[in-house]
């Protein structure tokens, strides 16, 4: 029995082992060596032999990184090193002082390490013969938060390091820019305040109660700061990001050392200019002092390193004037307004609209008609208004006023629970409904080809439609009555429509446009349940016991599907035969299906148009098969397929030598593979 056990405990060992690299590849050193679904199978396995055996489960094991930990506060912590923030400079002058100043006080001549300012939340890591143990906030700097749970499900924060070193290590959270744009459109939708920028969104999942809320939130760290470096031989800041990288974290490789001011300078430029095609947000740079030899003789102040200091840029800001207010109502019902504004050049594009999110926001910015504004792009991204300039406000300037009705149908507009936006509500509502209609026929939905927003718009204005069922019922006359649809279009759509009948259920689960159920999840429930009739009458329990659904998702599909207008709708559908199983291979027949392609492995480019597949079609065929297909050409293109009119994607894959292979050579691989 003690044999068995012992067995089961490597077997653990060796597979936590296994992902851990994995995972280090593929969040820290951004080098994946296997596809994802080599991955996943590997953690499921992991994840069975836990469940059979729990005695095996550890700390630093990957199936701890899930969430689900439900906190009722979080406890304090005492920094024993007070964690100190940097002094601030703003022009380059300031800077060269600083440098001045630093010499006068220091006999050698000192090497700077230069690093990007990352704006993020600062944290602290602490490992106890080299597993994490504890993680907390920086708080005031003495005394910070508890956040250990949370900061698990980071995965570019490591459970075990490769050494069993016990050590403190500092460094900032952070919320990649695709992230932060994904979660804010995801709470404007939902009616929820959005964050102001990728800082503020990061300490906002970081101070969650319920871990699994941060896990979803796809935040990273960079580790920038190493306590008590002597124990470990460290002697420089650049030297204590090349260990801490080696024991497993994420450091930032932008840093770079700088001997004199032209370095610096030049770092400063070359970064200023980089920062809005970087991944995650900058508001500067800090300098450091390298050897740390230096940085103990001149020691700190009170509140900040003699040391290192931080250079800021200056605000990349233009000011503009608002010449309207649009609201327009989403297909959530939710009614946003967007200022219309003079054009002007902001991060390297022309921005004339911005929006506003919600009325709280825009009663609390102050913003009027004709009001002259400053305008930035939230972490380099999001059009957003920063303030008005008073000084030019119009002597006959008048308060706004917020909407009480809906813009498109008059319905008296409501706050729903604690929300922040404003809610049509009526269910026949004209834009609610085109707007449903818009996302069913979307391409991640039941892709009907050519049904976009003018030909749906004049079908509602010519009342042809009042739903999405209402679609199977079009018939060619009923289209030829569309401007600008002829025969050939007409017969076009009708095909794609009919076609729609036959898509896998998941496509038509996100396409209903169920609260909070996105593609990702309605797919996931499709492959569990098998068809529409099970996911409606599933509990919410059992929904909730699916990895990665959660009781918002449960609760809103259970809502959802009790309700006597959904019954009807489903019930038309039936009547108009559009699909309701899940026609879409198992996961173990996906695994199974790319072990055998030769596409397995591949990192696949698609460019060009192709005449013969759609490109979402080719890109699922491939991911089915074991590819990861990318959206650019670099050196880890091992395969570039290009349709007619490639441009520069061929040009790139030509001269690093990538092999590239034409639509009808890729066609006649997918046949080959059927």
């Amino acid at each position: 029995m003690a044999a068995d056990q012992a067995n089961v405990a490597e077997q653990a060992q060796e597979l936590r082992q296994q992902l851990n690299q994995w995972g280090r590849e593929y969040y820290v050193l951004n080098q994946p060596t296997v596809e994802d679904a080599v991955y996943d199978q590997t953690y499921r396995q992991l994840q069975d032999l836990e469940k059979q055996h729990p005695e095996v489960i550890t700390a630093d094991s990957p199936t701890q990184r899930v969430g689900g930990h439900i906190l009722s506060g979080f406890e304090k912590v005492t920094h024993e090193t007070p964690m100190l923030s940097l002094g601030d400079v703003f022009s380059k002058d300031e800077l060269r002082a600083f440098i001045d100043r630093l010499h006068t006080n220091v006999d050698e001549k000192v090497a700077f390490n230069c690093e990007l300012k990352i704006d993020g939340l600062a944290i602290s890591l602490t490992y106890e013969d080299g597993v994490f143990v504890k993680g907390s906030t920086r708080g005031n700097g003495m005394i910070g938060e508890d956040i250990t749970q949370n900061l698990k499900t980071i995965k570019a924060i490591p459970l075990r390091l490769s050494e069993p070193v016990s050590v403190e290590v500092r460094g900032e959270c952070y919320m990649p820019k695709s992230s932060f744009v994904h979660l804010n459109e995801y709470r404007e939708e939902q009616g929820l305040p959005v964050f102001a920028n990728p800082r503020n969104a990061a300490a906002g999942s970081l101070r969650q109660l319920n871990s699994k809320v941060t896990a979803a939130r796809n935040l990273s760290t960079f580790i920038y700061y190493l306590m008590e470096p002597e124990k470990f031989g460290v002697k420089s800041q650049s030297a204590a990001l090349k260990k801490m990288h080696e024991w497993g974290f994420k450091t930032n490789t932008a840093s770079r050392l700088a001997t004199n001011m032209d370095e610096v300078n030049a770092y400063i430029d070359d970064y200023q200019d980089k920062r809005t095609q970087l991944e995650y947000d900058i508001d500067g740079i800090v300098l450091k002092a390298d050897p740390f030899t230096v940085q103990q003789e001149l020691g700190n102040t009170v509140k900040v390193p003699r040391w290192a200091i931080a250079y800021k840029f200056p605000p990349d800001e233009q000011e503009t004037v608002v010449r309207d207010i649009e609201w327009t109502v989403g297909r959530t019902g939710v009614v946003t307004p967007t200022a219309v504004m003079d054009p002007v050049q902001l991060a390297g594009s022309t921005v004339s609209r911005a929006s506003l999110h919600n009325p709280d926001y825009l009663e609390e910015k102050g913003i009027r008609v004709l009001d002259t504004v400053k305008l930035h792009k939230a972490g380099d991204i999001i059009p957003e208004i920063s303030e008005v300039v008073l000084d030019k406000r119009p002597a006959d300037s008048t308060l706004y006023e917020i909407p009480t009705h809906c813009p498109e149908c008059g319905a008296k507009l409501v706050h729903l629970d604690d929300e922040v936006a404003l809610r049509c509500v009526n269910p026949k509502c004209p834009s609610l409904l085109k707007e449903s209609v818009i996302h069913f026929a979307s391409r991640n939905a039941m892709d009907i080809r050519g049904l976009g927003k003018r030909i749906i718009q004049q079908m509602f204005d010519l009342e042809l439609i009042t739903d999405v069922a209402d679609l199977y019922k079009l018939t060619k006359e009923d289209l030829l009555r569309l401007d600008k649809v002829k025969d050939k279009s007409a017969s076009n759509l009708l095909e794609a429509i009919d076609a729609s009948r036959q898509e896998s259920v998941e496509h038509l689960l996100f396409g209903l446009g169920i609260r909070h159920v996105g593609a990702k999840a309605a797919r996931i429930l499709a492959q569990h349940f098998g068809s529409l009739d099970q996911i409606s009458h599933a509990s919410a329990q059992e929904i909730e016991e699916i990895d990665s659904m959660g009781g918002v998702i449960a609760e809103s599909i259970v809502k959802y599907f009790a309700t006597a207008e959904v019954a009807d709708l489903i019930g038309e559908l039936k009547k108009q035969k559009v699909n309701m199983d899940y026609l879409g291979k198992t996961a173990s027949q996906v695994e199974e299906q790319a072990q055998e392609s030769e596409f397995n492995k591949q990192t696949v480019v698609l460019t060009g148009t192709l005449d013969t597949i759609t490109r979402a079609d080719a890109k699922k065929w491939l991911q089915e098969h074991g590819a990861k297909v990318t959206g650019s050409v670099s050196k880890k293109t091992t395969l570039l397929i290009a349709g007619h009119d490639a441009g520069s994607k061929l040009t790139k894959a030509q001269d690093l030598g990538t092999q590239i292979m034409d639509e009808a050579q890729f066609v006649k691989k997918m046949e080959a593979e059927r």
